[in-house]
């Protein structure tokens, strides 16, 4: 398996899983909000990053976005893992865990303070994983929904 930032070619397969990932979470999003996204995951000075997990065939298997930015509790940024998706015909083989291990080298070479993320509380799955990579914290979320 091989993982990597996301280059300009990679965008059939990322598209195809993102909508996959969307629908897992009931949601539909408009092509206007897609393509911007992907010129976000593009664009160099954008705090907007991504990965992607590759077979050795070179088939899509999982990506990870992220969006890295200051804290004010540390002189050093934090990274926000925003979205982690594993193809279902994928999973069970270790790619979100290499996902993540691959964020948190390159946490540790960009000296980031810390990596972040939440899930929902009824995704056992994802959540299986995470509980052996991180360190589950007591916080609670809330939201303000903006029209």
């Amino acid at each position: 398996m091989q993982i990597r930032p996301l280059i300009a070619t990679d965008h059939t397969a990322w598209l195809t899983l993102w909508q996959d990932y969307c629908q897992f979470y009931h949601s539909a999003l408009s092509g206007e909000v897609n393509a911007t996204l992907w010129q976000r995951l593009l664009d160099e000075a954008s705090p907007i990053n991504g990965l992607i997990a590759l077979a050795d065939d070179g088939q899509p298997l999982g990506f990870c976005h992220t969006v890295c930015h200051p804290h004010t509790w540390s002189a050093r940024n934090v990274c926000y893992l925003e979205d982690l998706f594993v193809s279902p015909t994928a999973r069970r083989m270790g790619v979100a865990s290499q996902l993540i291990a691959a964020l948190r080298e390159q946490g540790q070479r960009d000296n980031w303070y810390r990596i972040y993320w939440i899930t929902n509380t009824n995704n056992a799955a994802a959540r299986a994983v995470y509980d052996k990579l991180a360190t589950r914290s007591d916080h609670v979320r809330y939201e303000i929904a903006l029209a």
